[in-house]
């Protein structure tokens, strides 16, 4: 274990693991990975195929599906039993297989976002040891990592050296608070880090103690953490489910006691009551719901580099309808720009903005800056070439403690120039003002940046060489402001109105001024409405209610996103600091940057290949698109189904004999499913990617109910149909003759439905037939050509002679009006 390896004092454990302060060469680092194996847990190994399969076999349809088919082999109906085990081994098989090729792609996705450790090795012992990122993966005990604010521990380590290090273990203890860790020997755990928590603040150097399975981590969590629940999208299908469930099982008991009451038949009447309750499952549905997701993530990771983790994700991604975002870097970028360069009436001054720039420029040059302040940068893109004109003489660089920043340049012959800038207020105490002019001056940029700009002051002066401190300079002449607003993102106004077009409300959580927050979402076309600060939003439905939300805290963020999902909502959330991990992990959909620190990416359900709202846009719109599939399958085979089997149970209490065979029902509903593993590969219409893709059960069970019982007439109305025409003499056997019409009519109804009940598309609205177009003519033609062929025989159905097709046309074309009317009536009542 990692704290009997990190016993003793610094120099012991080094020794102990064969190390030193400046880490591992690259051949030690290999041929101990070979020996240690790589820095991965367990969990994440891809299953076998046998076990892929027998998980398969959890889903709620499929185990019904495999009870229904022993309890017919346990009857002795081997037919009827043989056909559910093979539909049962089909969709496990697909399943299985679907499954097999999403954590492939996922895999190969994830490889992408791969975490890495900054690690000291060396090419060999002579040479100085180098900073590298390595995969964590290739992490081996003895390695010398470095560790910062937001990195994940990789490993068990023992610190060698730590300023202000607090690291979060709640991934270990439960507790939400920061430790504080330190590198003095004799400090106990404290001089432990281990794999799974999070750097909350400071630096660190430390020796690896503990890999893989060897960490605590992989101790304490041998199964893999349970992820947060399922979205809108899944509850409504599990909600849906369960009903539909309990309906079949219901189904055989009162078949059984209909005919035995209505018919007296007993058992023999077993298989056929089977049969229609397999005819209610959508075994399918498992197979269609991998099939849309693993397409439509592998779509994403193409061509838009969206990476989704978390396959469900892409459900929930559909069903969002609030998007909760911060303002920098996302509506903004991390940069000012120069909005405007006022004389000290308040007058546009270009000259106030050269001189600033001059200031930039020298301090630039002269005080040897590890990296340009940002507002410098600003003025010298806004000043153009200005500075070196003059000849710089000193500068002292802006001090957070004196709020100015100073620059000397020489002027006429013995005279120098000040050029101060910095805080309204710190350049003004060092300016001779008259009285309540200071205050008129405060005034004027405090009324600035109330419209959301940073203020800049300029103050100069111009004295005799060497008089006065560059470092604290007096009696200046004020000259001006100069105010900043944040740069717009390039794409971030038609991302916001592309998101408002698919129905996605937008939140802007940030902890800037509200101010600031608010001018940036006016600029980009964003009602801010009434602009709150966290602490004001006292009640759970004030989050609703607001659009930006300022002087946000992590905590806040989270707790917004929280009352948001309690009020009905889906939501996303997008960020990419250690500030935003508690919102990722509060959100329905957790979204980060490729560029987001360690703990915020791993948070997150999906990755983004740059911190952007138009990626965002594709990814919901990709979502929605699978999500529609899945509603269209569900719609279709549902409607289909219990269309088909509310017309059997009542055909089978009126005839004779039973109105189809259990073979043949099992047959047709086997052709059916074959056919709509075509909605995998359909594209919903445009309507259906304008909303959040929820299905509402209620609503979603009216449908069903509604469009199941025009199907059952029109079953009935053939079924009428038929007994007239076989009334009269014939030929033919009247049982065979039924049971082939009525599976021929049967099928083309179903190709109906196929066709005009796909989620969001008109009829004929795309002049190139799609994959359900194919798919339902497909169907079409077997319900045609399967009664007379061989195979037909083998099922006890026979060819139709020319006349029986006439009445069942007129009947299919009349239902076919029927749907269209009730399809555009279901439309004009959604909202």
């Amino acid at each position: 274990m990692a704290s009997e390896v990190a016993e003793g004092t610094t120099l012991e454990v080094l020794r102990r693991l064969e190390s030193g302060p400046r880490g591992l060469t690259e051949a030690e680092a290999a041929a101990r990975l070979i020996t240690s194996g790589e820095n991965t847990l367990p969990d994440v190994r891809i299953p076998s195929w046998p076990l892929r399969t027998v998980r398969a076999l959890r889903d709620p349809f499929t185990a019904v599906l495999l009870c229904l088919g022993l309890v017919s082999v346990a009857v002795a109906s081997w037919g009827t039993g043989v056909v559910i085990l093979a539909l049962v081994a089909v969709s496990c098989v697909l399943r299985a297989t679907g499954e097999h090729r999403a954590d492939r792609a996922m895999s190969a996705l994830r490889e992408l976002v791969a975490g890495t450790a900054a690690v000291l090795r060396r090419a060999d012992g002579g040479e100085p040891p180098e900073s590298r990122e390595v995969p964590v993966a290739e992490l081996v005990p003895g390695d010398v990592i470095r560790l910062g604010p937001g990195d994940l521990v990789p490993a068990d380590v023992r610190l060698l050296r730590a300023r202000g290090l607090t690291v979060h273990e709640a991934a270990l203890t439960g507790e939400s608070a920061p430790v504080g860790k330190s590198a003095v020997d004799g400090a106990g755990e404290s001089l432990l880090c281990f794999q799974g928590s999070t750097v909350a603040s400071g630096t660190a150097t430390a020796v690896v103690v503990a890999t893989g399975t060897g960490t605590r981590f992989a101790a304490a969590h041998r199964q893999p953490a349970a992820h947060r629940q399922g979205g809108a999208f899944d509850r409504s299908v599990h909600g849906i489910s369960w009903v539909l469930i309990r309906f079949m099982l219901l189904t055989p008991p009162l078949v059984l006691m209909a005919n035995a009451a209505l018919r007296g038949r007993g058992l023999e009447t077993l298989p056929f009551a089977v049969a229609v309750a397999v005819g209610l499952t959508p075994e399918m549905l498992p197979v269609i719901v991998t099939t849309c997701l693993a397409r439509g993530a592998a779509l994403l990771a193409r061509t838009h580099g969206v990476i989704v983790k978390r396959l469900p994700a892409l459900h929930d991604l559909g069903a969002v309808d609030v998007l909760c975002v911060d303002k920098t870097g996302t509506l903004t970028q991390d940069r000012p720009v120069v909005q405007r360069s006022l004389d000290p009436a308040g007058r546009d001054d270009p000259e106030v903005l050269h001189w600033a720039g001059v200031g930039a420029w020298w301090t630039l040059q002269l005080a040897e800056l590890p990296a340009p302040d940002a507002l410098d940068e600003a003025l010298l893109e806004a000043a153009g070439p200005v500075g070196e004109e003059y000849d710089g003489v000193d500068a002292v660089p802006f001090d957070p403690a004196r709020r100015i920043a100073t620059a000397v340049v020489r002027g006429s012959l013995g005279r120098h120039t000040v050029v101060v800038t910095g805080a309204v207020e710190a350049v003004l105490e060092r300016c001779a003002t008259e009285p309540g002019e200071r205050d008129r001056l405060l005034a004027l940029a405090a009324l600035e940046a109330d419209t959301g700009l940073r203020v800049l002051a300029l103050a100069t002066a111009d004295r005799p060489a060497g008089a006065g401190s560059p470092a604290d300079p007096r009696g200046l002449a004020f000259r001006g402001l100069v105010t900043f607003r944040d740069a717009l993102t390039p794409t971030a106004a038609e991302a916001l109105r592309g998101l408002a077009d698919r129905g996605v409300t937008v939140k802007v959580l940030t902890g800037d001024h509200p101010a600031t927050a608010a001018r940036a979402c006016r600029e980009l076309g964003l009602d801010p409405g009434r602009v709150r600060t966290a602490a004001q939003l006292e009640h759970a439905g004030d989050a609703d209610a607001a659009t930006v939300v300022a002087r946000c805290t992590p905590e806040d963020k989270a707790r917004l996103v929280a009352a948001l999902r309690a009020a009905g909502h889906t939501v996303g959330f997008l960020g990419d600091g250690v500030n935003d991990v508690a919102a990722l992990r509060a959100a329905d959909v957790g979204i980060a940057p490729r560029s987001a620190v360690g703990v915020a990416r791993e948070s997150a359900d999906v990755v983004l290949a740059e911190k952007d709202l138009t990626a965002i846009g594709h990814a919901i719109t990709a979502g929605r698109h699978a999500s529609g599939n899945i509603a269209s399958y569900l719609r279709v085979t549902l409607s289909s189904n219990l269309g088909n089997v509310v017309a059997m149970l009542a055909a089978g209490l009126l005839l004779p004999f039973l109105p189809m065979l259990p073979a043949q029902v099992l047959a047709q509903n086997l052709c059916f499913d074959a056919a709509q593993l075509a909605f995998a590969h359909d594209r919903p219409g445009a309507a259906a990617l304008r909303g959040p893709a929820v299905l509402r059960p209620r609503s979603f069970l009216r449908f069903v109910t509604g469009f199941g019982l025009l199907n059952a007439l029109a079953d009935l109305a053939t079924f009428a149909v038929l007994a007239l025409a076989l009334d009269g003499p014939d030929t033919v056997d009247d049982e065979a003759v039924f049971h082939s019409a009525w599976f021929t009519e049967n099928l083309l109804t179903q190709a109906l439905v196929m066709l005009l009940l796909r989620t969001g598309r008109r009829v004929g609205g795309s002049r190139v037939p799609g994959p359900v177009g194919l798919a339902a003519a497909g169907l079409a033609a077997v319900g045609l050509l399967l009664p007379p062929s061989p195979l037909g025989g083998a099922l006890g159905m026979t060819a139709l002679p020319a006349a029986y097709y006439l009445l069942p046309a007129v009947v299919l074309g009349l239902y076919a009006l029927a749907l269209t009317a009730a399809r555009a009536g279901h439309r004009r009542r959604q909202p």
